[in-house]
């Protein structure tokens, strides 16, 4: 969920941008401390900097970078010393005695660092969502789902378009995985550009894979459970903040935006790319025979399709109607979905379909985030990023617009927006208490968590981006064309959500 499942991340190794994520990590770790910077603060960055060379390349598959990150975090903060940290990092303790001052923070001490992330609910939120799009996998019921959406929309290539936005709306509600949406969708849409006579390489093909994997990567930000990415964003925002963005809330701040989003996407892709029919002979005909092939709803399916409208009712009413937390309530539906008789899937089933490796990529990014901040090098990266650009003199609305801008450029070098999110959610929340923001801070750091979803302008920028490119029905520079107005109507609306729409509302 959010983790790129590349096949040349998993099986190459590339040993010169590895060697250089650690050219990278000796230097900072060498240089001299800045007088303002803790030496456990630059060790974090030193770290930091490690990870990010790792992520954007992808050296090492994500799971092992996860490893080396969580092993550098032990020994370079368990021999730091403490100095004047000891309150942030939870007043350490070595051999029952507190540390403080020029104190190695100890190896035991870092580990319970290093493994700080696990312990979030976010983690077991995520491990969930998991199993739940595992049990539409295994159900096919994402797949009978998208079918009976396109079996309503006609042969009309608009209307298939239409239907293919539709489908990517209605399965960002169920499935907590861009991935797993747009591997539910893309195979029928390819079936039905065959079914027509027309090769990969069409443009109709181009403009039914892009539609999908656009609209899958815009309802990533309108709902909470769409993507691994809003996950970390609400655990530091709730850790750091003091505050639980229910999914109600989120739903209330970014669904408007992103009903707008799908409205654009619609005249943009058939702008960008033409297609050359107006309608589809057979396709129809297709989708109707791929639904017969699934046969009745099953009594597994029947039972999924009611703890998943159970999950939606208790998330969308969290705080409303009854004070569980998003992330107990999915546990307790996945309780439920394992047990024999009247579960969904036994755990053999299971098991092997999870992406165990997501998990451990997701708890660690947390825990580096934690570092971050513990250790002062969020806020000092922060001072020193931004300081030198003024916002405290400026109006939030000119500092939404201009650290909107910096977080689409950045994400141009990252295949995870999870990744992404744990690297800088913490520094803008360092950011936002930098210029004082008070009230609005949660809103401000909300909002740059929508921007990092976006991922609208390259297929490696996102893995449902790059699940799609492996169809190849179209090119980069075809993602690109319809990439690029996306983005550009993507940020003018943050800009005019931020002031009206999330001002009426109180965000900020």
């Amino acid at each position: 969920m959010g983790t790129p499942k590349k096949k040349q991340s998993t099986s190459h190794f590339k040993p010169l941008w590895f060697i250089l994520a650690f050219v990278a990590l000796i230097t900072i770790l060498l240089i001299p401390t800045p007088a303002s910077l803790p030496i456990m603060g630059k060790a974090a960055l030193a770290i930091l900097a490690f990870a990010v060379i790792l992520w954007v390349t992808e050296a090492v598959s994500y799971p092992v970078s996860a490893a080396i990150i969580i092993s550098l975090i032990i020994l370079l903060l368990g021999f730091s010393p403490v100095q004047n940290l000891a309150e942030s990092l939870g007043n350490p303790k070595v051999g029952g005695e507190p540390i403080s001052g020029d104190t190695a923070f100890g190896t035991s001490n870092a580990l319970k660092l290093a493994f700080s992330g696990f312990s979030s609910s976010a983690v077991a939120l995520v491990a969930a969502a998991l199993f739940l799009a595992t049990a539409m996998q295994i159900t096919h019921l994402h797949k009978r789902l998208a079918l009976w959406v396109l079996s309503l929309v006609g042969n009309k290539t608009r209307n298939i378009v239409i239907g293919a936005i539709a489908v990517a709306i209605i399965l960002a509600f169920f499935v907590p995985s861009a991935t797993a949406r747009t591997g539910a969708i893309v195979p029928i849409l390819l079936g039905m550009v065959a079914a027509f006579g027309a090769s990969k390489n069409s443009r109709l093909a181009a403009l039914l894979v892009i539609t999908a994997v656009q609209a899958v990567t815009i309802w990533s930000v309108g709902i909470k459970t769409a993507a691994a990415q809003n996950i970390v964003a609400i655990n530091f925002i709730n850790n750091q903040l003091g505050h639980d963005v229910s999914w109600g809330e989120w739903f209330l701040y970014a669904a408007p935006w992103s009903v707008l989003m799908s409205v654009v996407l619609y005249f943009v892709v058939l702008k960008v790319i033409p297609p050359e029919q107006d309608h589809i002979q057979g396709g129809s005909s297709l989708v109707k025979q791929q639904f017969d092939e699934l046969g009745p709803i099953t009594p597994r399916e029947w039972r999924l399709i009611a703890i998943s409208i159970a999950l939606l009712v208790l998330w969308s009413t969290e705080k409303i109607l009854h004070p569980i937390d998003s992330s107990s309530i999915t546990l307790l539906a996945l309780a439920i979905m394992l047990t024999p008789k009247i579960g969904i899937m036994s755990w053999k089933e299971a098991e092997s379909k999870i992406p165990w490796g997501t998990i451990i990529v997701f708890g660690v990014g947390i825990s580096l985030g934690n570092v971050l901040l513990q250790t002062t090098a969020a806020q000092w990266l922060s001072d020193k990023t931004f300081g030198l650009m003024g916002l405290e003199h400026l109006p939030i609305i000119a500092t939404i617009a201009l650290i909107s801008l910096f977080n689409i450029l950045i994400h141009l070098g990252f295949a995870s927006a999870t990744s992404l999110s744990s690297a800088l959610i913490p520094v803008f929340i360092s950011l936002a208490t930098t210029l004082h923001l008070g009230d609005h801070t949660i809103g401000f750091v909300l909002i740059q968590q929508f921007v990092i979803s976006f991922g609208f302008l390259l297929p490696v920028s996102s893995p449902q981006g790059m699940l799609a490119y492996g169809t190849e029905t179209f090119t980069a520079k075809d993602y690109l064309k319809v990439g690029l107005p996306l983005t550009i109507a993507g940020y003018v609306l943050i800009i005019l959500f931020s002031m009206t729409y999330w001002k009426w509302l109180g965000l900020l």
